[in-house]
Parts: C-alpha cells; structure tokens; sequence
C-alpha cells in the first residue's frame, strides 16, 4: 500500500489551498511513471499543442539561456530545445519525474543542451538575471509561495527577458466551464486514479486548478511579483491559458 505524506492542515493563499512541499514532492514521485501518458490522455492530446504554442512564443526573442521551472518530465525543456538555445536548465522538487527527464533528454540526443537538477521554484539557485526566458508549464498552481516563487522567477530573468508561463484555468463561457468542471470532478479522478494507481494524486489535481486564480487574476498577481508587461492567451476554450509576463 503506497503511503502519501498528510497535507496536514493547508493554509490558504489567493483563496486556494496551500500544500507542504513534501506531500507535492510524494504525490508526484508516485505518479511519475504514468504521468506522460495520462497528461496526453486526459488532455485528448492539446498539451502537446500547448506546449509547442509556448515555444512559438518565445522565438522573437531567441532565448540562448533558458530556464524550464517544475519541468517534470522535461516535455518542454525538450520541445524548447528547437529554439537552439545554447542551454535549457530544467529544475522540479520531485526526484522521479526528474530521473525520468533525464532518460527522456539522453535518448533524444540532447543531454549537452538540456540540464536538470533538483530545486525549488520558490528559493532558485541562479543568480540574478541569469536567463533569457523562463517557462513554466502547469507547475505554478504547485507553488507552496505563489508570490515568492514568481518574484523569484523575475529575479533570475534579465531585462527584456520573458517568462512564459502555461497553466490550466477557468473557461469563460458557461456551458465549457459546466463541462470541464464535471470532466475534472469524475472523469479525471477515476480514469487517473485507475491508471496510475493513486487516486489521491488525480482528486488534488483537478482540486487545484479549480482553486488557482487565472486570466486577468493571474495577470495581477504576476505584476505584483515584479514583471511590468503581461499578456493572457486563452488555449481550447480557455481550458488551459499561456501567461507571457516580461521584464
């Protein structure tokens, strides 16, 4: 029987529940193995599409070092790779996602690109200005410190830098809004559940997207954290939004 680290008692912050970082790191190490193919399921495969619309953002300011925060498994540190950038750092707390990044980068070639090491988004280990874009994708609702682990990502970013940020969000019209939140409530806990064999992990996703502050919410809080110019890009129905926040 896995055994999962208690969340103890969450705080709230920017009317969401805020977890301990262990239960996270614990949740997603036993997720890991299955969380690829549950991502491209559970999405009827748009994260792929979402992610490459990240990239695609980035290419005007041609990124030569760029960091990837919460990268997982490492699916966009890899499609960011097409950039050419000289190098891609990928951090995340949890050490399986991570061994599986590093299997997914040796395999396709691109282990003198791509890095990856264990760290926390909200206490970075980079000094100031230390990159050209920063990409987040559906990791910032994890944060334990929403507003320190976005300051910390405009810290390390140098002037003109972007941070890209993709993340899951409340759809605007009612009746998608209606139908994501019934997909989210049923569909996700039980088919994610069964799949991974951890039901826990696929009831705390879905509770946190619900829970996380997105569209022009989100925007405020990414200038109160230290980024002057933010634009919002609904994606599917505004199921999923890219933040392009810039120094």
């Amino acid at each position: 029987m896995k055994r999962m680290i208690s969340p103890a008692t969450p705080s709230s912050a920017h009317g969401r529940r805020v977890y301990r970082r262990e239960y996270v790191e614990r949740l997603f190490d036993s997720i890991a193995p299955k969380y690829d193919v549950l991502n491209h399921l559970l999405s009827f495969g748009r994260d792929i599409l979402w992610r490459k619309r990240v990239v695609w953002a980035l290419r005007a300011i041609a990124p030569q070092r760029l960091l990837d925060v919460a990268t997982g498994t490492g699916d966009l540190a890899i499609a960011a790779a097409t950039l050419r950038p000289r190098s891609i750092v990928g951090i995340d707390v949890s050490a399986g996602m991570l061994n599986l990044a590093t299997d997914k980068i040796r395999r396709q070639g691109l282990d003198k690109t791509i890095s990856v090491q264990r760290a926390d988004a909200e206490h970075l280990p980079f000094p100031d200005a230390s990159f050209d874009a920063v990409t987040v994708a559906f990791g910032v609702r994890n944060f334990a410190d929403l507003n320190g682990g976005l300051r910390e990502m405009a810290r390390v970013l140098r002037r003109g830098g972007v941070a890209a940020i993709l993340e899951f969000s409340k759809p605007a019209g009612s009746f998608i809004r209606a139908l994501f939140a019934a997909y989210s409530r049923s569909v996700i806990p039980s088919l994610g559940g069964a799949i991974s064999g951890n039901p826990e992990a696929y009831k705390y996703l879905p509770a946190t997207v619900a829970e996380f502050p997105s569209g022009d919410a989100f925007a405020r809080i990414l200038q109160d954290a230290g980024f002057e110019t933010v634009s919002v890009h609904e994606q599917t129905f505004g199921i999923a939004t890219l933040y392009l926040a810039s120094r």
